[in-house]
């Protein structure tokens, strides 16, 4: 008899919380080996395959493709291996520590509940474990992941000390016990399975743990109402509980301190993850719902303090004071009439919704972020680049590796940064400092069929031209094959945007937070311009760099484009400092 396993969405890192699933490559009943890749998945930054760390046989999948699942949420179980002695006996559908409570003969609420699959809990750390801990190669583990037992208070299936009770509630021993496997003070809403559980199990008398001046001792009361709760649903049990003593459904730190900078209360949040698990997109949506919300209580407010001013007031201050109440009344009618038209309007006939996840999600999360904290200002310059395309043919000669325009680009930013190296930065806000950083790792923006990308060249300051044009180009090939790694798109120091590959002369764009620049390059196009005195037809791209006003002043940044202008224009000057 094979142990079968469970095993989760892994964290895959750089605060991610969730990832949608693109391609499943396993089928249900297929044989496993350690390690072997089961689902790709996608996150807000890449495209990654999961390896397993059991090997057997897949005995489910959970989540269809396309579906958004949250991080330790259930991806397959495998059964694999024999049953351990300690296990010997366990049904497939119960936890190694499942049976029958100490007192009142109620089963153990607080064990492992079915899962929604119907398969059995994953194994103690002591059983065979034919897992490698490598549950992501390149970002994993070192050794296995060690799953903790719940721990049940002494006092078996009755009910559990310091679980408050709303007036008129019951605490019956499954609601007890469900309670303590969560945490002191935690809610009663169980999921569907230990619910079940535990109205069945109520068998035995009922102690009134939170009855005021007599703890612990039975109550007449208190039992003929635990005996007409015995049968209640999941929602009775639940509103027996304190609301204020609910459990917090969150996984990831990322939410909690979302909710935290923003004063939002998670008890108040549902989730909508599995289980009720509260996410990112929650806080968010919470986040903006209280701010559509602020600007119309307060006008309400203003308004009921204006009539009340009126109403005490009106044989001294007259029709001045008249006036003012009733241009703030009006005011405030408007925006509640607005705030009403507004809600109860329908979806426009034909229009296209398109939810913010995944990469797209990322960006726009990235952007607002930038737009936000980064106190950001462009200047731009326009330069002639026919020497630095005359250069580049030169380079290009036959039966030599070819060197790309944007590697020249490269080259001449990292010059600059060595010369101007207060925009290779970044501001740590908690410390209220400015970072300089000793390395230059050069992102540059890359447009593919999932959106825009930003891989990152590591160590650009130390690269040669040729060797910048290979790794652009590497990089740039995996990004439209979706196979980025997070290494490669993340921790960059400064960017370089070429947007005249889209035919366009310039633009203002926004800084890759918590960057502190970004270099902007045009189109290259045949313009008039005045060369050597007379006029000519020359090639001349627009440059514009967009800067964090606190890592430096106009000057520096000035010096910086000036200093890129004169090296496209003459791109001998990169010799003086090779």
């Amino acid at each position: 008899m094979a142990v079968v396993r469970e095993f989760t969405l892994p964290d895959l890192g750089e605060g991610l919380t969730e990832a949608t699933i693109v391609h499943w490559m396993v089928e249900v009943g297929e044989v496993v080996a350690i390690d072997q890749p089961v689902v790709e998945v996608e996150t807000a930054k890449a495209m990654v395959e999961v390896p397993c760390p059991y090997g057997g046989v897949v005995t489910a999948r959970f989540g269809a493709e396309g579906e958004e699942v949250p991080v330790g949420a259930p991806l397959v179980t495998v059964a694999v291996g024999a049953v351990p002695d300690d296990l010997a006996g366990v049904g497939p559908g119960a936890a190694p520590d499942a049976g029958v409570g100490a007192a009142g003969g109620a089963p153990d609420a607080g064990a492992s509940a079915p899962s929604a699959a119907g398969v059995a809990a994953p194994a103690e750390e002591g059983a065979a474990d034919a897992g490698s801990g490598n549950v992501l190669v390149g970002y994993g583990t070192s050794a296995a992941a060690a799953r903790r037992r719940r721990i049940r208070p002494g006092g078996g299936a009755g009910p559990v000390a310091g679980v408050p009770r709303a007036p008129g509630g019951v605490a019956d021993g499954s609601a007890g016990a469900a309670a303590a496997d969560r945490a002191p003070g935690a809610s009663g809403a169980a999921d569907a399975g230990a619910a079940a559980v535990g109205a069945v199990g109520v068998t035995g008398p009922v102690r009134d743990t939170g009855a005021p001046g007599s703890p612990g001792e039975d109550s007449p009361a208190g039992t003929a109402e635990a005996d007409r709760a015995a049968g209640a649903t999941v929602a009775a049990v639940a509103g027996a509980v304190d609301a204020d003593s609910r459990t917090v459904a969150v996984i990831s730190p990322l939410v909690r301190r979302m909710a935290r900078e923003n004063g939002l209360d998670l008890r108040e949040l549902t989730g909508s993850g599995r289980d009720g698990l509260i996410l990112r997109t929650d806080v968010e949506c919470a986040v903006r719902a209280r701010q559509e919300r602020e600007p119309s209580g307060r006008a309400g407010a203003v308004t009921s303090l204006g009539a009340g001013a009126t109403s005490g007031a009106a044989g001294i201050v007259g029709a001045g004071a008249t006036g003012v109440v009733g241009a703030v009344a009006t005011a405030g009618a408007v925006t509640a009439l607005g705030s009403v038209g507004s809600m109860g309007a329908g979806a426009a006939a034909g229009e296209e919704r398109i939810p913010l996840k995944g990469m797209l999600g990322a960006a726009a999360e990235k952007f607002s972020r930038s737009r936000r904290e980064i106190p950001e200002a462009t200047c731009w310059v326009e330069a002639d680049a026919t020497e630095l395309l005359a250069a580049r043919r030169a380079m290009n000669v036959a039966g030599a590796s070819k060197v790309s325009l944007l590697a020249l680009l490269a080259r001449i930013t990292t010059a600059a940064l060595a010369r101007f190296p207060e925009l290779n930065a970044t501001v740590d806000t908690k410390a209220q400092e400015i970072v300089r950083l000793p390395a230059v790792h050069l992102g540059f923006a890359a447009q593919t069929d999932r959106g825009l990308v930003v891989p990152v060249v590591r160590d650009a300051h130390a690269r040669t031209v040729e060797e910048l044009s290979a790794e652009i180009t590497r990089l740039t090939e995996s990004a439209r094959g979706g196979g980025l790694s997070l290494a490669e798109l993340t921790h960059g120091t400064f960017t370089l945007n070429n947007y005249g590959v889209f035919g366009v002369d310039g633009s203002t764009p926004i800084i890759n937070h918590p960057e502190a620049a970004m270099l902007g390059v045009g189109r290259i196009a045949a313009k008039p311009w005045v060369h050597e005195g007379e006029l000519a037809v020359r090639q001349v791209v627009q440059l514009s760099l967009t800067f964090d006003h606190r890592v430096c002043d106009g000057g520096t940044a000035g010096g910086f484009l000036r200093h890129v202008a004169d090296c496209v224009e003459q791109p001998a000057l990169l010799l003086r400092r090779l």
